[in-house]
């Protein structure tokens, strides 16, 4: 049992990172490797079947295999890789960094509580990376260097019931590959495994080796510091999953869209940050891409909705080839806002913005128009329908409990006889006057307002025009 009170680091090294940032699609593949520098770096299985071998040249592997893909690296893919795995793995762990070029280590020991322990968390992890296709060597220890050496180590042991030293004893030296000289020196002197050389006393090693290496021997065990700037959030997301198959149907696209939208959202939850529009690109087997975007009417992190909202955009995709690969990207991220609910509201009960996200998702962002208000003092001006207009009904409701939200296209005149009106039979006034003066510079306006109710209970509000000495009805209560 490991207690959370101490450092516990653990190390993903992702070593078959160069040929999986290329290769997406394994099963359907032919035999595959990796090149650099017109040597092979890294083959996949049936290519090593094949004796393909790292190191060999471009022409050797012709002769053994001339139906074999050859793929150059691309150590940007790589990084695209590697920071799609440390946003996913920053719902593990807030401290964590990329190490090298493929390997990831994280401090697990402090959160092993929240994870239900560390063989929970190992289970956890297990699954997520066999979801998203990526084969990794793992290492525990105390320190991050510890645990990037012994993700090189195959032990069905228990690493924790043992100390740091003893672990790393039977460890050759050759894993400090960035001190070959020191390396070489120390293997012609019979020294091969750190075992030889934690004996010796750290002054004569420092001596013989250089203060570079014995320093590096001192992050290993712990007893000097290794600084490495923690893992920050990106700006935007991305992230994507490869199916190793031919998708035809687009029922088939939903457990992958509900795995990254679950995913995407619990990266917002511990960032605390939320989003309002995202992309999904789908990618053919004819190399070509299709996007949909799905946008809300309000930021959020709820990743139920986003699957809804996605549902509704692929109801209406009529796929013209075989997918084989989709991506889930989000731009912008926005600083995460508090929902506020009322204590009384019924969880059962649809809020407005989802209708309204549902309704353009499905009609299109143009077919839904929002109603709004201006800072205009003339009821038929401050009232506007815009398609972009955040729905927010309660920021211009103060002053207006005395206005209808029906208008008239254009005000109305109203029969008016021995001081009395008429619309629908006999008007009587109840509220009023509440006066409007406005457009003194270009056409003056000078009205009374008032609420009148006719014979059946109906509400209107009805002016007098000062200037004009007339009586109009502009607009009808619900």
């Amino acid at each position: 049992m490991y207690t959370a009170s101490r450092k516990l680091w653990l190390c993903l090294r992702f070593h078959q990172l160069p040929l999986q940032a290329l290769v997406r699609d394994k099963a359907n593949q032919p035999a595959t490797a990796v090149l650099e520098k017109q040597r092979v770096l890294l083959t996949d299985d049936h290519a090593a079947e094949l004796g393909i071998r790292p190191g060999q040249s471009t022409s050797t592997v012709r002769a053994l295999a001339d139906t074999i893909q050859l793929l150059e690296r691309d150590p940007a893919a790589e990084q695209r890789c590697l920071q799609q795995l440390c946003c996913w793995a920053y719902s593990i762990s807030p401290t964590l960094y990329a190490y090298r070029a493929d390997s990831l280590l994280l401090e697990v020991g402090s959160c092993l509580l929240l994870h239900g322990g560390l063989d929970a968390l190992l289970a956890r992890i297990r699954l997520d990376l066999s979801c998203r296709g990526y084969h990794y060597c793992s290492g525990l220890a105390a320190t991050p260097m510890a645990a990037w050496l012994f993700s090189y180590q195959e032990s069905g042991e228990d690493p924790l019931h043992n100390n740091l030293e003893q672990r790393l004893a039977p460890l050759p030296l050759n894993l400090l590959s960035d001190f070959p000289r020191q390396v070489d020196a120390l293997a012609k002197a019979g020294l091969w495994c750190f075992g030889d050389i934690l004996t010796l006393p750290p002054q004569a090693l420092a001596r013989r080796c250089g203060r570079e290496f014995a320093l590096q021997l001192k992050r290993v065990l712990g007893t000097a510091e290794d600084p490495h700037p923690d893992f920050q959030p990106p700006t935007r997301f991305s992230d994507d999953y490869w199916f190793g198959y031919e998708v035809k149907a687009n029922q088939e696209l939903h457990p992958a869209i509900q795995q990254l939208l679950q995913s995407f959202c619990l990266f917002l939850r511990h960032t605390q940050l939320q989003a309002q529009e995202i992309q999904w690109l789908l990618s053919g087997i004819n190399r070509s891409v299709e996007t949909l975007q799905v946008r809300c009417s309000a930021p959020h992190s709820d990743w139920r909705q986003w699957y809804q909202l996605t549902e509704l955009k692929l109801e209406q995709l009529q796929l013209t080839t075989s997918i084989e690969g989709i991506e889930l990207r989000c731009e912008q991220l926005r600083a995460g806002q508090a929902e506020s609910r009322d204590l009384f509201d019924q969880a059962s009960r649809e809020p407005l913005h989802s209708l309204l996200d549902r309704l353009q998702n499905r009609l299109g962002l143009q077919s839904i128009k929002k109603i709004a208000c201006r800072d205009e003092h003339l009821p038929e001006f401050a009232g506007y329908s815009s398609n972009d207009q955040p729905l927010n009904p309660a920021a211009n409701s103060g002053g207006t409990s005395q206005r209808p939200f029906w208008l008239m296209p254009e005000p109305q005149p109203l029969r008016h006889t021995r001081k009395q009106l008429y619309w629908n039979g006999q008007l009587t006034l109840l509220e009023g006057p509440e006066r409007i003066e406005d457009n003194w510079w270009l056409d003056a306006v000078s009205r009374d307002y008032y609420v009148a109710r006719d014979p059946h209970g109906q509400h209107y509000w009805i002016f007098r025009d000062r200037l004009q000495d007339h009586w109009y009805i502009q607009g009808i209560f619900a």
